[in-house]
């Protein structure tokens, strides 16, 4: 949901890695979009309870709880806020890994990423 006052679309980031979290910001803020940001899952559900997002951009490998643990809460708590995630990741794409995106859906943006590639990724789930 845009932003009303300003019209400007809102995104969260959740990052554990705090400089890609404020690459990510940067970078998309100079794009014209509102973002908050996170470094745990925990407090991104708080976030999420109490604001609305436009997108979500979610790395798939945070501690204590994955954003495929908070993609998981997102389908049982906000289902419609499901198909707003952009997953991140800077892991070789195997396994319980592969199999979790697959079954998601979701728009992968790999680590590391370039500016284009983050906002074009970002413009393409937009849409």
């Amino acid at each position: 949901m845009a932003d009303a006052a300003s019209g400007q679309k809102k995104i969260l980031v959740v990052e554990d890695e705090v400089i890609i979290a404020n690459i990510c910001r940067a970078v998309l803020e100079a794009e014209g979009f509102h973002v908050d940001i996170t470094v745990d899952c925990r407090t991104a559900q708080r976030m999420i309870s109490g604001n609305r997002y436009d997108l979500f951009l979610i790395d798939i490998l945070i501690p204590e709880m994955s954003g495929s643990q908070l993609y998981q809460w997102l389908l049982e708590t906000y289902p419609q806020l499901a198909r707003k995630v952009v997953f991140c990741t800077g892991l070789a794409l195997e396994g319980d890994i592969k199999k979790f995106l697959q079954k998601s859906g979701r728009p992968l943006l790999l680590k590391p990423f370039s500016v284009d590639e983050l906002t074009e990724t970002v413009q393409e789930a937009l849409r």
